[in-house]
């Protein structure tokens, strides 16, 4: 441990309403250089049994709440980011190391996915039932209530550490809950400071609750203890099935990722193609469940697509994530970077051609564009989560339909076509979550649903269709 890094002063846990330090403290770094950027606590077993209890005790309170003050508490959050929002912005950069510009991004689109949180707890209902539409029905009515689940635990991913946390912690208070968070061991800092906002705002203690440290202590046990009713995840496949397989009976959401494609067909405006594939495949360095990592172009444009794609590619800026003119600095660490390196490799030797890029610098992979990709190898069947996209072409919609099928993964999938009735067709075929048409997969508005299937996940986020996720539907039937 460096001098530096011992005079750095280490963010607390916030537990049931308290500040809570531990014995272990972390060093948060910057993924371009290393350099030590913050500090937080590692939770213990008995820290983490204190957030579930402190979290059982903020769930009583949430939920005598009424909708308008659960979206009044929701807003003085929201107006106290806003406030502060330079300050989360820069903490993004500071622990994933995305360049400033895309940090700031991140922080606006976390106030919207708040400002829609709030919209969602003023107006959370059930319905009326027409009970009566059967005659066992006569005489009777119904209607159905939302009810808070209790205790939510929340595990998220170290790509957007601060939107990601919204997506989950906003509609779990909406919906009249208390949250356990657990951050991605390598980014706390965002929400450690979040926590600082959920005291201002007045939020029954235990209400928003904060363990820090390894998965392996405080997601194992959020997933075990029959005090948490539900886990929402976003991450690996292999830890979300680990959790699917661990959870039993209790209720489970399930973000997995995915390897998106976009199809590009003859008729397509291809420098809007271009330019949008270019964001879609390379912000921040890849590390986008959604961003676009095949790209199947029509035969009959595909020699010009690549050719303007890799030039547009070739004027992305590598460099320090502080620096206001960089687009690309470095993935989440230097082993992320070399396993992406070994892929690229893989996929040189089985045939692919690099088109341009392919050269790694410590954490940093320079953006890289591969053609003639076999279907076979890592970096067209699995999740790269890098800065690396395939190109490969086809003949006919039919083909490149199946192309895109062709996954063990269903998130999102785009399609460039001026004809109304391809996209369509391709939209009712693709097997996905979301289909975004003249745009690329990476597209998202926080407040719409979102989710996949196959092994992209189970669930769907956005505010509104998570809250429906994390509360219980209730019937109420009365004679009349």
């Amino acid at each position: 441990m460096t001098s530096s890094d011992q005079a750095m002063e280490a963010l607390p846990m916030y537990i049931g309403g308290e500040w809570v330090r531990t014995a272990v403290r972390q060093t948060v770094e910057l993924p371009y250089d290393g350099s030590p950027v913050g500090a937080c606590y590692a939770a213990d077993a008995g820290v983490v049994a204190g957030a579930i209890e402190g979290a059982r005790r903020g769930a009583k309170e949430m939920r005598r709440l009424a909708n308008f003050e659960r979206a009044d508490l929701l807003a003085r959050m929201t107006e106290i980011v806003k406030r502060d929002l330079a300050e989360f912005a820069n903490l993004i950069c500071r622990e994933t190391g995305k360049p400033v510009r895309e940090a700031r991004m991140e922080a606006g689109r976390a106030l919207q996915t708040m400002i829609a949180s709030a919209e969602v707890a003023r107006n959370f209902r059930g319905e009326a039932i027409p009970i009566d539409g059967a005659p066992v029905g006569k005489g009777r009515m119904a209607m159905t209530v939302r009810e808070p689940l209790g205790v939510i635990g929340a595990i998220t991913p170290f790509n957007m550490p601060f939107n990601l946390m919204m997506h989950k912690v906003g509609p779990a208070l909406a919906a009249g809950n208390a949250i356990i968070h657990k951050p991605a061991s390598a980014t706390p800092l965002s929400a450690l400071r979040f926590a600082r906002a959920v005291e201002e705002a007045g939020a029954p203690a235990g209400a928003y609750n904060i363990v820090t440290g390894a998965g392996s202590v405080a997601g194992s046990a959020l997933v075990d203890s029959p005090h948490v009713a539900m886990i929402t995840f976003t991450g690996s496949r292999e830890v979300g099935l680990g959790i699917r397989a661990q959870a039993g009976l209790k209720r489970v959401t399930l973000e997995l990722g995915g390897n998106s494609a976009l199809v590009i067909e003859p008729d397509a405006d291809l420098d809007t193609a271009v330019a949008r594939s270019v964001i879609g495949g390379f912000a921040h360095s890849g590390q986008v469940c959604i961003s676009v990592q095949r790209i199947y172009v029509h035969d009959s444009i595909a020699g010009e697509f690549l050719d303007k794609f890799a030039a547009a590619t070739g004027e992305l800026r590598i460099g320090h994530p502080f620096e206001e003119a960089t687009d690309i600095s470095s993935l989440i660490t230097e082993a992320e970077a070399r396993r992406v390196e070994s892929w690229i490799d893989e996929a040189k030797r089985q045939g692919a051609r690099l088109v341009r890029g392919g050269d790694r610098n410590r954490a940093t992979v320079e953006p890289t564009i591969l053609a003639d990709t076999p279907r076979s190898v890592r970096i067209s069947c699995q999740e790269v989560f890098g800065p690396v996209v395939v190109v490969n072409r086809y003949q006919n919609l039919e083909q490149a339909i199946a192309l895109v099928n062709d996954s063990v993964y269903g998130l999102q999938a785009g399609i460039f076509t001026r004809d109304l009735e391809r996209a369509f067709r391709a939209a009712r075929e693709f097997e996905v979550g979301g289909v975004i048409v003249n745009d690329v997969p990476m597209f998202r508005a926080d407040h719409m649903p979102y989710g996949g299937v196959k092994e992209s996940g189970t669930g769907r986020e956005g505010p509104k269709y998570a809250a429906e996720e994390m509360s219980e539907m209730k019937l109420i039937c009365w004679k009349v």
